[in-house]
């Protein structure tokens, strides 16, 4: 099953149109299929395209008109870091330019090492960007990262009983984790602009250099320790090189609390997009077992 929309070459053009875009010069469409939320086209060699699901379909609570706050995230983050320009937004699709190179996954070694420590450098002037207010900007902007914050873990939690996902601890005790480190989160006194979903499939590369950060629809206003759930997913440590690119950066408890609450997205997300199967099963105890993890350590 998936929530995917397809479109014939008609409809497409009536997209480019409403764009400002003259469909005939751009004859060559290909559907880019690795996302596994919205359809994706690279238009010509110069265009993506973005389609947002179907809209009867089911999604989580903060999947709500991701394609405007992936437009926002790349309006905010441009002279900052490499992202696409936005060419024009409508009600359920974005069309941006496509940026220049390949993921960085499969990069290996001393390259790797080399990127990892652009990346940090990247990811600090990225963070440099600050907003009106903290959260996700579909769901309204809040004065304070606790009450925030609370409201992403209270969503996801209600997203598990909507769709009877089984979590390994009731909901209200993991809420609990959360409000004991209410002052923790209140010490977060500045909204920065956070991707969240950095991982090697969302950074492109070329030339041994970084050439973009894609797929910013997941973006929010908040804490920048966060982006460092994605940045080093399924890992306990801190990536050197990262935080040699990076800088100073004060983690503590608040990573848990960010590390489980990435987790329980991912554990939850597969139900209403209607994933099976031996890898998505494989998948599943993987995220259990580093969720309990940290569920342990707090």
């Amino acid at each position: 099953m998936s929530n995917k929309r397809q479109l014939d070459r008609a409809a497409l053009d009536e997209l480019l149109k409403e764009a400002g875009v003259d469909p005939s010069s751009h004859t060559e469409v290909t559907e880019l299929t690795e996302g596994t939320f919205n359809t994706v086209y690279r238009i010509g060699s110069d265009l993506i395209l973005k389609l947002s699901p179907d809209p009867a379909a089911s999604f989580m609570t903060y999947e709500q008109d991701l394609v405007h706050t992936e437009a926002l995230f790349y309006q905010a983050a441009r002279g900052k870091a490499p992202v696409p320009e936005v060419v024009h937004t409508g009600d359920d699709f974005l069309l941006m330019t496509a940026l220049p190179g390949t993921t960085m996954q499969g990069v290996a070694g001393a390259e790797r090492a080399a990127l990892r420590r652009e990346l940090g450098g990247v990811v600090a002037a990225l963070h440099e960007v600050t907003g009106p207010g903290f959260g996700y900007p579909q769901k309204g902007l809040v004065a304070t990262w606790s009450a925030a914050f609370l409201s992403m873990i209270d969503d996801v939690l209600a997203d598990a009983s909507r769709f009877a996902v089984d979590l390994p601890r009731p909901a209200e005790q993991i809420r609990q984790l959360v409000l004991a480190r209410l002052d923790l989160l209140d010490e977060v006194q500045t909204p920065r602009l956070i991707h969240f979903d950095l991982w090697d499939g969302n950074i492109l590369v070329e030339d041994g250099r970084i050439t973009g950060l894609v797929d910013g629809e997941r973006a929010f206003w908040g804490d920048p320790v966060t982006e460092f759930v994605s940045l080093t997913l399924f890992s306990s440590s801190m990536d050197p090189e990262l935080l040699a690119g990076y800088g100073e950066l004060e983690a503590g408890e608040t990573l848990g609390l960010y590390r489980i609450y990435l987790y329980l997205i991912m554990l939850i997300e597969g139900t209403p997009r209607g994933y099976d199967g031996p890898d998505h099963q494989a998948m599943v105890k993987l995220i259990l077992r580093h969720l309990n993890k940290e569920l342990d350590h707090l």
